[in-house]
């Protein structure tokens, strides 16, 4: 039975998904120290609970959800306290990591002798009335953690070693988030050539699915790209096996820390982007 879940850390999802299984009665626990103020914010409107990192052991499943950059270096900092605790609770790493970096946190966490189970989340944060994202889970506690249906999140339990599911989550993404960019370019080029009002029409009369995708998806991207950066190069070190797919997503990276500087100062080609959505 699941009566405790600590998450780390309080950014826009793992807020939402403890607010979700506060809803279900769970108690959520995180760390709140060296946090922003508005993390703190958010952790307090959810309903988390600020414990010390010795307490966060005490959890029945403690989930890592923080920016790629950060999973290793967050498992390195939670594995001493799990070597001293008696309690061993399952560590889910579910951030958009490659699987090299998914094993190597996996040597991390189980050298403390905690159970290690890989997550890859596809969909956006839970909100309330909604079903929310869906936790690809694999490793050997995976079937464990089929018990997160019952406590308001919809977990899938995968066949399959450490790093099934993050190879899903970046196949997923490599899909989504590098159609989100292709099109995001070719706007621009179009836009710097002239040629958006015909690209607009043309995308309307014979691909009409994309153009209204791309009318939310873009939009969305703009705060979100400074993130999408080191997911891309997860990315492509997930296709590191074929250079020229990895050299596609480091491109894609490049061009995502293009639309970040551009959305935290001129935003100037967010606005030429929303300016041939709305033509």
């Amino acid at each position: 039975m699941i009566r405790e879940v600590a998450i780390i850390a309080p950014g826009a999802m793992g807020s939402a998904v403890a607010r979700r299984l506060l809803e279900h009665g769970i108690r959520v626990t995180t760390l709140l120290e060296g946090r922003s103020a508005e993390s703190r914010k958010r952790a307090e409107d959810a309903g988390m609970i600020g414990v010390e990192p010795n307490r966060l052991v005490e959890a029945d499943i403690m989930l890592s959800i923080v920016p790629p950059a950060q999973a290793l270096p967050l498992a390195e900092t939670i594995a001493p306290l799990l070597k001293q605790s008696p309690r061993k609770p399952v560590f889910v790493d579910c951030n958009a990591v490659s699987v090299e970096t998914v094993v190597q946190v996996a040597g991390v966490i189980e050298a403390s002798g905690a159970p290690f189970a890989d997550a890859g989340i596809i969909g956006g944060p839970p909100v309330p009335g909604g079903v929310g994202p869906t936790f690809y889970i694999s490793g050997r506690p995976a079937p464990e953690l089929d018990a997160l249906n019952g406590v308001g999140l919809h977990a899938v339990v995968m066949e399959g070693p450490i790093g099934t599911a993050s190879a899903l989550k970046m196949s997923y993404a490599g899909i989504t988030k590098g159609l989100t960019g292709i099109a995001a370019a070719m706007i621009l080029a179009a836009s710097r050539a002239g040629a958006t009002t015909s690209l607009h029409k043309e995308l309307g009369v014979s691909q009409a699915q994309l153009l209204q995708r791309f009318g939310k998806s873009l939009p969305d991207m703009y705060p979100k790209a400074y993130r999408w950066v080191a997911e891309m190069r997860e990315i492509a070190a997930f296709a590191g096996d074929d250079p020229a797919s990895a050299r596609l997503y480091e491109a894609l990276a490049d061009f995502y820390e293009t639309i970040a500087d551009d959305y935290e100062g001129s935003q100037a080609k967010t606005k030429a982007i929303d300016d041939f959505l709305h033509s």
